[in-house]
């Protein structure tokens, strides 16, 4: 499975270059595309001209038409692994999708899905429970809250249909039972943390994923390149992983 990695001079690319070149999954390196290389590899996914089965990106969101226009001219299915796109920039994603198979997930562990279904089920079976979610993270990343956060959100309210999202709890306003706060923190070089608190007045259930290194995230997105390259178009997340190995 050749693979080009788009982002290569990031923390996940080094993560990426690595599992390719201990041959992860049967992957090989095809290509490190980065606007910072110098020297070896390319600085647009353009100038690559050789033969690749998939594209990693791991860049920024702002990339999203390039890169879908060239996986689609260039018929390579594509794991996308950036978060914060757009309402425009989702389209364009729905839009590459019904010409090649994409997978996107805001978090490429399959702990974080296990750990999103855990979420909903006891979301459905607490419907009165209060809801809060917790994400850290390293200082220098970029969005808050997490994508993952609102990842888990989102999937709580495929069960609470009337939740509404609480950002940062702050003000003198009481708490509303629609309410799912969600709080991120910023501190130091924490991989990545995400909790659920579900709690009532006489019982709380906590589920928590805790990432202990990047490499988990590398893994995650080459295991999904190997799902994707067998698969018709369409979008696909780490759900559809999970069912593939029930």
């Amino acid at each position: 499975m050749r693979l080009i990695i788009n982002g290569s001079n990031g923390r996940m690319g080094h993560e990426l270059i690595s599992l390719a070149n201990a041959g992860y999954r049967g992957a090989e390196l095809a290509a490190a595309v980065d606007i910072n290389n110098e020297g070896s590899g390319y600085k647009n996914l353009y100038d690559f001209k050789g033969e690749a089965d998939c594209i990693i990106d791991f860049t920024n969101h702002s990339l999203t038409r390039e890169l879908t226009q060239y996986a689609v001219k260039n018929k390579l299915p594509l794991v996308i692994a950036t978060t914060g796109q757009t309402e425009e920039e989702l389209q364009m994603i729905d839009e590459a999708a019904k010409e090649i198979p994409i997978f996107r997930s805001a978090n490429m562990s399959v702990g974080v899905a296990l750990l999103t279904e855990l979420a909903k089920t006891v979301s459905r079976m607490m419907p009165e429970a209060d809801i809060e979610i917790i994400e850290k993270h390293h200082n220098r990343k970029l969005d808050a809250p997490s994508g993952t956060a609102l990842m888990l959100a989102d999937a709580i309210k495929e069960v609470r249909h009337n939740a509404e999202y609480v950002k940062g709890r702050s003000g003198n306003a009481k708490r509303t039972k629609a309410e799912i706060g969600i709080h991120a923190v910023r501190l130091g070089n924490i991989v990545g943390e995400h909790e659920v608190i579900i709690g009532t007045d006489t019982q709380t259930i906590t589920v928590k994923h805790e990432a202990h290194s990047r490499a988990l995230f590398a893994e995650g997105a080459v295991d999904a390149a190997a799902f994707l390259v067998n698969c018709k178009a369409g979008l696909y997340n780490m759900q559809d992983i999970m069912k593939k190995g029930e």
